[in-house]
């Protein structure tokens, strides 16, 4: 086992959500990203917690952030800037991850809570909600030239679903990309020993689990007048799902303007193979 990677996984949600989220046919945030990482590496030795319900103290007994060689943060419900339990529970060991030295990756969520954890801000957007496919994301200068794009088209799309962005970096923070929606889609912290790469979207996500947040926002969904009705919502959902289960379906991905990028898993993961490689590098490095 001594070649083996372990990794933390900070699963941002409350147990209500990921629960109600595995009923529609999605995963728990924590479950699903390690799913999207063992593709990537099927050896990983995977630990997950939930500080939303345990608190910052959620570490196993007699387990330290030192012990790992990758820390990930999960997307969430929540909103970084309001002041409840369940975000209050996270920013200390959002800090403390970071602080660690160990390499972190950050998915929506997980890059909101670092930023206001390091003192940067974070809010709702006032282009509201960027749901399903997040379009035309650019690379900026340093974006181009930064490892966790390696391989990545300079401009292209990535499975999405958020309403809240961070509007100001943390300080020493670089913004490596960003579209129409979003200025910040994707920011590094690697000044005074951090080792933090986050992205506003979701290379964690498969159409299965857009399908079931669909269904899980529901009215709200509906009343920011993305869908007519339910039955739309439903139709879209079952469609997504389809295209999940056989992604030749092109009469769907035409349908939806959902591009490679977007369909293909080895596409999507892009940005997390590229952090296990360059990032989280071998056991001992």
């Amino acid at each position: 086992m001594e070649n083996v990677r372990k990794i933390l996984i900070v699963d941002g949600n409350r147990h209500e959500v990921n629960e109600l989220n595995r009923s529609l046919g999605g995963s728990p945030s924590g479950e699903g990203y390690e799913t999207a990482l063992r593709r990537l590496d099927p050896e990983l030795d995977v630990t997950i917690v939930r500080p939303a319900d345990d608190g910052p103290d959620c570490l196993p007994d007699g387990v330290k952030l030192g012990d790992f060689d990758g820390i990930a943060w999960t997307g969430s419900a929540l909103n970084a800037y309001i002041d409840e339990d369940a975000v209050l529970n996270q920013l200390p060991l959002a800090k403390a991850t970071v602080e660690s030295g160990v390499p972190v990756f950050g998915s929506c969520w997980g890059m909101q809570i670092v930023a206001r954890a390091f003192d940067g801000e974070v809010r709702a957007s006032p282009n509201g909600r960027e749901i399903g496919v997040g379009r035309m994301i650019r690379l900026n200068r340093a974006g181009v030239v930064h490892p966790m794009y390696r391989g990545k088209s300079v401009c292209f799309s990535a499975l999405t679903v958020h309403m809240d962005e961070v509007s100001v970096p943390p300080k020493g923070a670089v913004v490596l990309a960003g579209n129409e929606h979003s200025h910040i889609q994707a920011l590094a912290m690697e000044n005074d020993g951090l080792k933090f790469w986050g992205v506003q979207y979701h290379p964690e996500y498969t159409l299965a689990e857009l399908a079931a947040i669909f269904r899980r926002y529901g009215q709200r969904l509906i009343d920011a007048g993305l869908f007519a009705d339910q039955g739309a919502l439903e139709n879209m959902a079952a469609n997504w799902m389809a295209l999940h289960q056989d992604p030749d379906r092109r009469d769907l991905a035409w349908q939806y303007g959902i591009d490679k990028d977007a369909l293909l898993y080895e596409r999507r993961l892009l940005e997390l193979g590229n952090w296990l490689k360059y990032s989280v590098g071998k056991v001992g490095c």
